[in-house]
């Protein structure tokens, strides 16, 4: 008898190291995890992804700029990268949707959040993908971006020349995309 709980335990400690290099295999080689999905853009040295695929041009940087609408100097609080209505906005990081809505000047806005990073993601299409208190992960589409004209909005200041309601104050569609430290 003693024989075969001894034979019982070397098998059962067998099964389980064959089950655990069973698991390790199939996660390796399977790609079972609870990470974000395949990503086919880069992840630069910062951490973050640019939130619009194959549109890079920084159209108004970030600071002091002469604004086109007065011509005065008034501060941009973020960058505007030129991309055509209808572009995915992908997520910069993993993070908390905290803010979505017409937030003034920004148009249709998406805010994310991880604790660390606020990104605001402004002039955007007033169709919603994504709601407030959902988890995104970094590169997941966001949004897409917006048309320059947008009607419904109550009490929306913002006109274009010919007095038609505009996505906030723009002058056409493109991504204003800002990052802040600590939110």
């Amino acid at each position: 008898m003693f024989n075969f709980f001894k034979l019982f335990s070397i098998s059962g400690i067998f099964l389980i190291i064959f089950s655990f290099f069973v698991l390790c295999f199939t996660i390796r080689f399977f790609d079972i995890s609870t990470s974000a999905p395949d990503i086919n853009y880069p992840i630069y040295a910062s951490g973050f992804v640019w939130p619009t695929p194959n549109y890079t041009q920084i159209t108004s940087p970030f600071g002091y700029r002469q604004s086109p609408f007065t011509g005065a100097i008034a501060y941009h609080s973020g960058i505007d990268i030129g991309a055509p209505q209808g572009t995915n906005v992908l997520s910069a990081f993993s993070g908390t949707v905290t803010y979505i809505g017409f937030s003034g000047a920004n148009g249709f806005t998406v805010r994310i959040s991880n604790g660390d990073f606020e990104a605001t993601y402004s002039h955007l299409s007033p169709n919603f993908i994504v709601y407030v208190g959902q988890m995104v992960f970094i590169g997941d589409v966001i949004a897409i971006i917006g048309p320059k004209n947008v009607y419904g909005i109550p009490n929306n200041p913002y006109k274009d020349s010919n007095g038609n309601p505009t996505n906030g104050s723009t002058t056409g569609p493109h991504l204003h995309f800002s990052l802040k430290k600590g939110r």
